[in-house]
């Protein structure tokens, strides 16, 4: 892996580098060694502006939005053939910075970045750009326009899956792009600028800003921003709704998840619990907002269940993400691991049970590393139960009946993921359909790129992926066709 620190000291605005308005930069931190591993330039006020008006007049004037669909596709094709290529050089680059195990990194970070990209262009295939109807009063004509300058701000736990969830429809649609990466994880973000310039992106349809809260502030705010497309937490997700009401800016939001694995009382445990521990632990170190963090079971499996699934998470291998054995990197940051260990005493204090893990791995003086933890004896209204940790921190929960596992996979402010284990697949997804999330998988662990993704109650607002995907970077313009003359009649 590379360790060389990686500088920027210009922005990547409308297609060109150019220097920065100020002199700040934001430093990188290696959650590894904790040492700076990369710098790029701190983007103020006016270099937003810059950005925003670039993609402005490339929206207005250029030709990217006038393009026939099969001409953008051609150059996102060429994106993602780029990324494929490069795919490895991409996940270090991403594991550099936030400490992703090259294990996931390798297909959870730079492949699913691929085939984001690759199921994005599948559904614009069959995604009509105009389609005639009949009216009530006569033919109309449905236009699907492109919404116009998308703000794209994407966090640091899987960076250019996030970042290819929202450039790929844009871009395909016929948006233009202003990108705020989290300042955790820049330096793939500029990567990715100059990978999109190489495949024949035209001037001005894609900008990055990078920077710290302040740099987002002012993006999301910006009057010349039609459209919103933000992945983080929920508070600040409140934010960003907050600052686009003031403009009625478009906006869609994956915000966090506190998501329920349930495991019938049939449940095949061999294969229930390796999908577990890949949802929860092995899912970037348990840094994911689709990860399995409560574990319903039936009491009469409680026991065999906390036992195996425990003996699971101690065995998973803790260490530098760099090798390739490595399950379980480090926290993204020292305030990320603190969280983490706040919130397992928290637990501890409301009367859960560690039944492994529970602190700093031993060994581990440098780097911010958790050790992977399940909580046994958690109800669900205690505070480990409901709220997002963010980390490879797993709260296992009795229930008695299937009704009762309901009630508390749904007793939740969240509905982001979930997943059924059953010996009987009907069975599980007769119980799916009841929970209110907004993905859910029968006997497994999975997200498809291909099918929309997003969530219930604070969850989010809209959808990525598929076709639904697409259809939040356009706008519906109605036209209403003349009414065919009567023929003459003699």
């Amino acid at each position: 892996m590379t360790t060389a620190p990686v500088e920027y000291d210009k922005l990547f605005i409308g297609g060109r580098w150019t220097a920065p308005s100020g002199s700040e930069v934001v430093e990188i931190v290696s959650p590894v060694t904790e040492q700076i591993v990369g710098r790029v330039p701190q983007a103020g006020p006016e270099d937003v502006d810059r950005a925003v008006s670039a993609a402005r007049a490339a929206f207005d004037h250029g030709p990217w939005p006038r393009l026939p669909m099969a001409e953008r596709m051609a150059v996102v094709a060429r994106i993602r053939e780029l990324l494929a290529a490069r795919h490895q050089e991409l996940a270090e680059l991403v594991s550099l910075q936030n400490g992703s195990p090259m294990l996931f990194s390798v297909r959870g970070q730079a492949l699913s970045a691929v085939g984001a990209f690759g199921a994005a262009l599948a559904a614009a295939e069959g995604f009509e750009q105009e389609e005639e109807r009949t009216g009530t009063g006569g033919p109309v004509l449905v236009r699907r326009e492109p919404v116009g300058v998308v703000a794209a701000v994407t966090p640091w736990n899987v960076p250019q899956l996030t970042i290819a969830a929202k450039l790929a429809p844009a871009l395909l649609t016929g948006c233009t792009v202003v990108l705020k990466p989290a300042a955790e994880t820049p330096l793939d973000a500029n990567w990715l600028a100059e990978l999109c310039a190489e495949a024949g992106l035209p001037e001005g349809v894609l900008s990055v800003v990078t920077g710290g809260r302040e740099t987002g502030a002012a993006l999301v705010a910006h009057p010349g921003i039609d459209k919103i497309a933000f992945t983080g937490s929920v508070a600040a997700g409140k934010a960003v709704m907050a600052a686009a009401a003031e403009q009625l800016t478009r906006v869609s939001l994956e915000l966090g998840g506190k998501s329920a694995a349930i495991l019938l009382d049939d449940a095949d445990l061999t294969r229930a619990l390796p999908a577990i521990v890949a949802g929860t632990c092995a899912a970037n170190s348990g840094q994911a907002c689709v990860a399995l963090t409560r574990v319903l079971v039936h009491s009469s499996r409680y026991e065999a269940v906390a036992a195996a699934l425990g003996q699971a998470f101690a065995g998973l291998r803790v260490g530098d993400p760099a090798d390739p054995r490595t399950v379980v990197g480090p926290m993204v940051s020292r305030a990320q691991q603190q969280r983490n260990l706040d919130w397992i005493e928290i637990g501890k204090k409301e009367g859960a049970t560690v039944l492994t893990g529970g602190g700093v791995p031993e060994g581990r003086t440098t780097g911010w590393y958790v050790a992977p933890t399940l909580l046994g004896d958690v109800t669900n209204d205690m505070r480990v139960a409901r709220e997002e940790i963010f980390g490879p921190v797993v709260c296992l929960i009795r229930y008695e009946t299937d009704d009762e596992a309901v009630a508390i996979a749904n007793d939740s402010a969240y509905g982001l993921s979930g997943a059924v284990f059953s010996a009987a697949p009907e069975r599980a997804a007769r119980l799916a359909r009841r929970i209110r999330t907004g993905t859910i998988s029968v006997n497994g662990f999975r997200l498809d790129l291909a099918a929309p993704f997003g969530g219930f109650k604070s969850s989010g607002i809209g959808r990525e992926f598929g076709p639904e995907g697409l259809s939040a970077y356009v706008e519906y313009q109605t036209v209403n066709l003349p009414q065919p003359e009567a023929p003459a009649t003699s």
